[in-house]
């Protein structure tokens, strides 16, 4: 799903899972932030997903989350907000087969402008651009989306706010 697995070596796990920080990044006009990924071998097996990798070390998921974002966009204003949804997925990627529990925050931004200031060699060969989405245009996408009902998810989210607690979304195994 995303290249920032090439730091897999330094990542925490947990029962044999990746533990991963994602971030719902909303701008002012409530759209979402999704980088473009692909297979490196193979651009034309690509997706789109919301920005987040593995938690390093001894760091917490807020710490990964925000230095997640700085590192794929280069955003750096942003207020974090609750965890939204948790998720556990397995999907192939370089080569090899990738089990997470991800745990997607929300955050808000007035910065825009994107710049990807720390991609490893993998998401310089996997990663193709973001792009700013409406929840209008994300329902009407024919691309592959990463979570799955993200367009759904997210017109919940902006319409009720945020849950009282993180909602556990179904397992996805690609």
């Amino acid at each position: 799903m995303s290249a920032e697995a090439a730091r897999a070596g330094q990542d925490s796990y947990e029962g044999g899972l990746r533990r991963v920080a994602r971030v719902v990044l909303l701008d002012p006009d409530d759209r979402i932030l999704l980088l473009h990924g692909h297979e490196p071998d193979d651009p034309a097996d690509d997706w789109w997903f919301t920005p987040g990798g593995g938690v390093e070390g001894d760091e917490t998921r807020e710490e990964a989350a925000r230095r997640e974002l700085v590192e794929e966009t280069g955003i750096t204003d942003i207020e974090l907000g609750p965890v939204l949804w948790r998720r556990r997925c397995s999907f192939p990627f370089a080569g090899r087969r990738w089990d997470q529990d991800e745990w997607y925050y929300l955050a808000r931004t007035t910065q825009t402008a994107i710049e990807a200031v720390g991609l490893t060699e993998l998401e310089r060969r996997s990663v193709a651009g973001a792009r700013w989405w409406t929840c209008r245009e994300l329902t009407r996408a024919h691309e592959t989306v990463y979570p799955t009902r993200l367009a759904e998810l997210l017109r919940r989210l902006l319409d009720e706010g945020p849950p009282a607690g993180p909602v556990t979304l179904d397992t996805e195994i690609v």
